[in-house]
């Protein structure tokens, strides 16, 4: 047995030897390219095959090669890079030695964009439309088997073959309607076996996925968006990778995935990382616990992992020109790597805009992740926005009761929702929904009940934060009943040549289902305009049991647009003189919803799950 293992050690050693002498390859270098004139500073790490202990060199003495670094795993290098204010824009050659030989690497250096550092991002000016690129529409057939996954749109977990060039066909159906700014969940490549169609288990960040389309296409995509007035905003997942991500057969480090290469379920109880009260193994495993078994979870304490997912943001920003990021599972990461991650973002962009998953429906526990106020513990996320779901979670129990019986019930949730946003950095930049791609639809909500529909689009048009609509939640698109989400992500009937129905052109579509598009596109065309809904305070006034009407207002010193929501199954008569204090100073004004003028002294009568948006101009 000794002398067994003396041979085995023998073997290990010679290999070793063996491999320190293979030429030196490189596969990948990452990011892809860079920029004169970042203020984030440049680390450039090179994959290939026996780069331990490489020396690089550069061709230019205004790029200084700080540092080298070495993996644990030999085939990763890292060099710390400084690019002076003198450097130029072009092609520059990194050169790696070892043992006497060397390879060339090309890598750019481009120019800025005019203003680039400077972008506006998405704001309460905007309307957010979410789509699913695998169930919108199909451009391209060609592509959509071009990866593991093949299409079958009777399976609800398999791709439909939605792609980049179906949602270019298709940017005047949303402008028309009045959307200012897209989310689509991750377009970058996903290569699971399975349900690779919702793109959060990435296999590469630098790339594309094929089915979708290529790199070049997606920034063709930002760029027609762009001409027809609409913002795009990139769905980033720094939080893990899928199980099929290229680095997942040998990573840098072990410790770039946190507990590799083992599966640590995560104990998902979010609150563990605000709880002053809470275990610190509690925070641990669901920190660095993996989200499930094929999303390995990043670690993004890790240093060398920070930096990756901080320049890959950044990358994507100013390569695409997209104008803001929607962050999948927030707070999820380790909360001070995160927090360094959007940082560095919003430095290089201060005008940019960033929207957090915090998935709580306590108003208290997703104020602690927006802004840059250091909360009772000192912790600052830097987050521009949040999620809100409680908001959410209040639309959800608009409709359960036809009539009221208690506090608790129906429009009383929104009374009590807004009432703490004092505890919100921002109230005014967070982003409101009524459905998204992990819920139920609206519709199920509403029961495909048309007149409910279109109360809950008034709200979202006019509340406080950045309305977001989900696709088809403008139709009345409602999901099956089976598989919890995947049953609910339907195509959008239109998207591909065979439906019989196209809901992008109003072929086949239903009278309730018109019905609600057309009053989305009156209100969301109508806000455009209204000061007062992008920037104005908010009045709300309670909504006494049993009336159950819940009325608004937004105003500035010369608007203001009032709204009265009646969300009951009986009509309800109202006296606009109830409503004097913010109604003060002005006499008439048009209401939106039915395109007539009113007074603002008016008694009428509000018939069942209707609504009035009067606006009011001195």
């Amino acid at each position: 047995m000794k002398k067994l293992s003396v041979l085995l050690m023998a073997v290990i050693i010679t290999t070793a030897a063996l491999a320190a002498n293979d030429p030196v390859k490189i596969e990948r270098v990452e990011p892809l390219s860079w920029w004169v004139g970042m203020k984030h500073p440049l680390q450039v790490m090179f994959y290939g095959k026996n780069l331990l202990g490489s020396k690089v060199s550069i061709n230019s003495a205004d790029i200084v090669i700080k540092a080298v670094h070495n993996a644990a795993s030999p085939n990763y290098l890292f060099a710390d890079l400084e690019v002076l204010p003198a450097a130029k824009a072009g092609t520059y050659i990194f050169t790696i030695e070892k043992n006497g030989k060397k390879i060339k690497q090309p890598y750019t250096l481009a120019n800025r964009r005019a203003g680039s550092a400077e972008r506006e991002g998405f704001s309460s000016k905007d309307v957010v439309y979410l789509l699913m690129p695998d169930r919108f529409a199909q451009g391209n057939p060609a592509i959509a088997n071009s990866l593991k996954g093949k299409v079958d749109r009777k399976d609800d977990f398999a791709r439909h073959g939605g792609d980049i060039q179906g949602i270019i066909n298709h940017l005047d159906y949303l402008a028309d309607l009045g959307i200012t700014a897209l989310w689509s969940t991750p377009l970058t490549e996903d290569n699971e076996e399975k349900a690779s169609y919702h793109g959060y288990a990435c296999s590469d960040y630098y790339k594309i996925d094929p089915r979708y389309g290529s790199n070049d296409l997606y920034k063709t995509m930002v760029d027609a968006a762009h001409q027809k007035g609409i913002k795009i905003i990139k769905d980033m997942v720094p939080n893990h990778c899928g199980a099929g991500h290229w680095w997942m057969k040998e990573p840098p480090f072990a410790q770039w995935i946190n507990h590799y290469p083992n599966f640590v379920p995560s104990n998902n109880v979010q609150v563990a990382q605000i709880d002053p009260y809470a275990s610190k193994t509690e925070r641990d495993v669901h920190a660095s616990g993996w989200f499930v078994e094929s999303m390995p979870d990043i670690n993004l304490a890790n240093p060398y992992v920070l930096n990756y997912f901080s320049q890959m943001a950044i990358w994507w920003i100013e390569w695409a020109n997209i104008d803001g990021l929607r962050v999948d599972t927030y707070p999820y990461s380790d909360k001070q790597a995160i927090a360094e991650w959007t940082r560095r973002i919003v430095s290089e962009y201060p005008n940019f805009n960033i929207v957090g998953e915090c998935w709580v429906t306590y108003p208290a526990l997703a104020a602690y992740w927006q802004g840059s106020n250091p909360k009772y513990d000192g912790y600052a996320s830097h987050l521009p926005s949040v999620m809100d779901f409680a908001l959410q979670q209040a639309i959800g129990e608009m409709f359960k009761q036809d009539e009221v019986s208690n506090w608790y019930q129906g429009m009383m949730n929104f009374y009590f929702v807004l009432a703490q946003d004092f505890l919100y950095q921002n109230p005014n930049n967070i982003l409101i929904f009524a459905d998204n791609h992990d819920t139920d639809r609206l519709a199920h909500y509403t029961n495909g009940n048309a007149d409910k529909q279109k109360l809950v689009i008034t709200l979202l048009a006019t509340m406080r934060g950045i309305p977001q609509i989900y696709y088809g939640t403008e139709q009345l698109l409602r999901g099956k009943s089976e598989h919890w989400l995947d049953g609910k992500r339907v195509d959008f009937l239109g998207g591909w040549a065979s439906d019989t129905v196209n809901l992008f052109t109003g072929k086949g579509r239903t009278r309730a289902q018109d019905s609600v598009y057309q009053h989305t596109k009156r209100l969301l065309t109508w806000r455009k305009n209204v000061p007062a809904i992008h920037h104005g305070k908010t009045m709300q006034f309670f909504p006494a049991t049993p009336a159950n009407i819940y009325a608004y207002a937004r105003y500035t010193n010369n608007e203001v647009v009032f709204v009265i929501v009646n969300p009951n199954a009986s009509k309800r008569d109202i006296d606009l003189k109830t409503y004097a204090e913010v109604l003060q100073g002005y006499n008439e004004g048009m209401e939106i919803v039915s395109d007539s003028r009113m007074q603002t002294t008016d008694k009428f009568t509000l018939e069942p799950r209707q609504s009035i948006v009067l606006h009011c101009k001195k």
